[in-house]
């Protein structure tokens, strides 16, 4: 068993391991650098990730089975298992930078095969650059993935488990009930997604829903007809001032290197916003290139929301509460931005904006599709962390009927391995739309439909902010409003802005 001394050590250590690389992810997806370079990182934090420090940690988790015992514990073993892979997750990150393919005599970077998707109008351009993007998943990644896959499968029995999904519900995740609730949500949804997804894809892509591929749904998602609406050069001023009206001065914050705000623009840099807590808090990146649109706005909001969670964590807290800890708590916090561009009282304070109740009806559209998505995903993710790596392939028809039954629109069967997310991130998404629903309708209460102007609800926020993860979604919620994370809330929701 671990001193306090030794415990306190590693949380040390821990810190500056996590903070690394974070920066690390930050210069390769920021486009500063070509290559991710995780394996000096791990050789120098060795003892943090071996096998010993696991089962160590999880000894004293068992003897003494507090939230900061099961973090460190988890982090332990996510660490081990992260450098047995490190390799593998180098080389996929370096053939996405530089796998091209030919669309018509035009080389397109993997990476902007999506955007290249989304943003373009003719459909059989669109059916060729998906076809390549599978091809290039297919021949390069896919088989990286399952090495991984195997890997991971032979270490997981030396940290007590047979399977990931018995790991992940000994570090106390709820797994079963959530995927009870995601049943619940398909079949409640399923008769209102049928009808609001059927004219979201007439309205956007002049398709049916009968009628849809897979790669009209990317375009749908991109709505190119709001463009006008959602300008490049807005994005930032909209951000600065909606936090502004919270009582949160970006700019001050950027001054003062709380906050840096990378919006350069670079070849390799991810086309999509994302956040990067190097320091929590005190060193924290919001990366945006900004290209314009509805779906780039949502980005940058979702991701200052984990900008402003993360700015404002207290400095005072241990490790497992600023560091580790429940994620859904800060993706709900990144989707209360994000839904304020689909908010109609928003778009009248912050944009000159018409047909507002046509675009809130179609974001509702929109997030009934994704939640109905990531229930699917939720779904498929138990069945394919039960599976032995050795039969992972016989899952490719599977992926394919959950997610097809839940859209209605079949994916691709080479995604089967890539739309997995590590430790289970999919539930901490769908915890998070059900805490940001509740979460809001309390603040609409409380501070009425514009809160998001109201100084009051920014101190509330901030209050909330800086208690970092130290309480999960349910029990930041519960202290909040009283009421339980309920997935149903959600469906509550878009069912009132779809009528």
């Amino acid at each position: 068993m671990p001193t306090a001394a030794e415990l306190d050590r590693y949380r040390t250590g821990a810190d500056r391991f996590i903070a690394r690389l974070d920066e690390e992810y930050y210069l390769h997806f920021a486009g500063h650098k070509d290559e991710l370079e995780l394996e000096q990182i791990y050789a120098e934090h060795a003892d943090l990730t071996s096998l010993a420090s696991a089962q160590r940690m999880g000894a004293a988790a068992a003897a003494e089975p507090s939230f900061r015992m099961r973090e460190l514990w988890r982090f332990a073993c996510e660490g081990y298992l992260g450098g047995l892979t490190r390799e593998h997750a180098e080389r996929v990150a370096a053939l996405e930078a530089s796998l091209e393919a030919d669309l018509g005599g035009q080389q397109v970077g993997f990476r902007m095969l999506r955007p290249t998707i989304a943003n373009e109008p003719d459909r059989d351009k669109r059916a060729q650059a998906e076809r390549a993007r599978n091809d290039l998943t297919d021949q390069h990644l896919n088989p990286l993935h399952l090495e991984a896959l195997a890997v991971e499968e032979q270490a997981l029995r030396s940290l007590g488990a047979a399977t990931t999904l018995d790991l992940y519900k000994g570090f106390g995740l709820k797994l079963d009930e959530l995927a009870a609730q995601c049943r619940a949500f398909l079949d409640s949804t399923e008769r209102l997604y049928e009808k609001s997804a059927d004219k979201l894809f007439r309205d956007r892509a002049g398709v049916s829903l009968r009628d849809a591929q897979r790669y009209d749904t990317v375009r749908v998602m991109r709505a190119p007809e709001w463009d006008p609406f959602f300008k490049a050069d807005l994005m930032v001023p909209a951000l600065k001032k909606t936090l502004l009206d919270l009582g949160i001065d970006l700019e001050e914050q950027i001054r003062t290197k709380a906050v840096f705000l990378d919006d350069e623009q670079r070849p390799n840099k991810s086309p999509r916003a994302f956040c990067s807590p190097i320091e929590v808090p005190g060193k924290v990146m919001l990366v945006i290139q900004p290209m314009g649109g509805a779906d780039d706005w949502r980005a940058l909001f979702h991701e200052a929301g984990h900008t402003e969670h993360f700015a404002h964590t207290s400095a005072d807290l241990p490790l497992e509460a600023r560091r580790l800890g429940d994620n859904a708590v800060t993706e709900g916090w990144a989707m209360l931005l994000q839904h304020l561009t689909d908010e109609p009282a928003w778009l009248n304070r912050r944009l000159d904006f018409p047909r507002i109740d046509e675009f809130a009806w179609e974001g509702a559209a929109t997030l009934l599709f994704f939640v109905r998505r990531y229930c699917a995903k939720l779904l498929y993710e138990l069945e394919f962390h039960r599976t032995p790596a050795a039969r992972i392939g016989d899952l490719r028809s599977r992926y394919v009927e959950l997610l097809g039954d839940a859209l209605k629109i079949e994916p691709s069967p080479t995604d089967y391995l890539s739309d997995i997310d590590p430790g289970f991130y999919v539930s901490n998404y769908l915890r998070s739309w059900a805490f940001e629903a509740q979460m809001r309708t309390h603040l609409k209460h409380e501070y009425g439909t514009t809160w998001f102007a109201r100084r009051e609800a920014g101190n509330l926020l901030r209050d909330l902010w800086s208690e970092g993860q130290r309480l999960d979604a349910h029990n930041l919620l519960k202290q909040v409003t009283g009421a339980e994370v309920e997935l149903e809330a959600v469906a509550e929701r878009i069912r009132e802005h779809l009528r």
